[in-house]
């Protein structure tokens, strides 16, 4: 089954799903959200192509993937989404949580249909996740200057639930699962830190967001915990000082400059290359390596 037949079938069953909750508001702001890059659908069909169930898995996971991203627009506050105005910008924050909420319900009453394990599997994950936003939440009130806190916030945020895809996948058709969640987490993880260089190296019609916002929010994502490592003691409070602010253009040329002098930038890539290695060592599966090298190269 090609990509874009694959797709076009998780998109059917996400909405087939959704016309079982009767109510057609939504249907009509499910609708209006971005579909963006479909990763974890494409990664549970990759490893378990050949099981009937792959398809309706796909579009659970999903379903929960886009109920973590509306909620985390209202805690973000954020007004556009994959260059699409957010739910809670084009209605309300109300209305967003409460999309959210029957996107996550109907997931997991949609997960009684699997094998305990896998039901587990995307369960656990979703706490996980949802510890994440907390986690990630706490830690923007004030400067983090700390990599393994940051990376392991990361892992419950982004990588948990790419994980649990490939997991429950491998469960599905019968692969080792250890092996196969090593790879998604590892994954996720990759997947995050690309996220990170991109929103400071990319222009804001490419990310369709202001560039640098992650730091205007108060993330301290990984090239900036770099970055002030590497700075004098004056320049640290200078990074510091612009931590949650918004920025001026001098400023931030100012904080692309130091990055591109300590290749702060540069040792994050090297961090993605290294997990993205990490994961593909663990399967030998030429479909997954393509996964891997595609998301590397992106630039949105």
């Amino acid at each position: 089954m090609s990509n874009e037949i694959m797709l076009e079938r998780v998109e059917s069953i996400m909405k087939s799903l959704l016309d079982e909750v009767e109510y057609d508001e939504v249907t009509r702001l499910f609708n209006t959200l971005s579909g963006g890059k479909r990763l974890r659908a494409k990664l549970i069909f990759k490893i378990a192509n050949t099981h009937e169930d792959a398809p309706l898995l796909s579009a659970i996971v999903e379903l929960i993937h886009a109920a973590s991203l509306l909620h985390d627009d209202v805690i973000d506050d954020a007004t556009i989404r994959r260059g699409v105005a957010s739910v809670n910008a084009t209605e309300d924050s109300k209305t967003a949580i409460m999309l959210g909420d029957i996107l996550y319900s109907k997931g997991f009453s949609s997960l009684v249909a699997f094998d305990k394990d896998i039901a587990q599997c995307i369960a656990d994950s979703v706490t996980a996740l949802s510890k994440g936003e907390m986690m990630d939440v706490v830690m923007s009130e004030s400067f983090n200057d700390d990599a393994d806190l940051y990376l392991e916030m990361l892992y419950f945020k982004t990588a948990t639930l790419i994980e649990a895809a490939a997991k429950s996948a491998a469960i599905l058709e019968g692969k080792d699962a250890s092996s196969y969640a090593l790879y998604g987490k590892n994954l996720g993880l990759s997947f995050q830190i690309i996220d990170d260089i991109l929103d400071i190296v990319s222009d804001t019609a490419t990310l369709g967001k202001p560039a640098l916002h992650d730091y205007v929010e108060g993330k301290c994502t990984l090239p900036y915990i770099y970055l002030y490592q590497d700075l004098n003691e004056q320049e640290k409070q200078k990074l510091k000082s612009l931590h949650k602010k918004e920025l001026s253009s001098q400023e931030s040329l100012w904080i692309k400059e130091k990055m591109n002098e300590h290749k702060s930038i540069e040792r994050s890539f090297a961090l993605a290359q290294e997990l993205s290695n990490d994961a593909i060592a663990v399967v030998d599966d030429a479909d997954l390596k393509v996964i891997i090298e595609t998301m590397m190269k992106r630039s949105f």
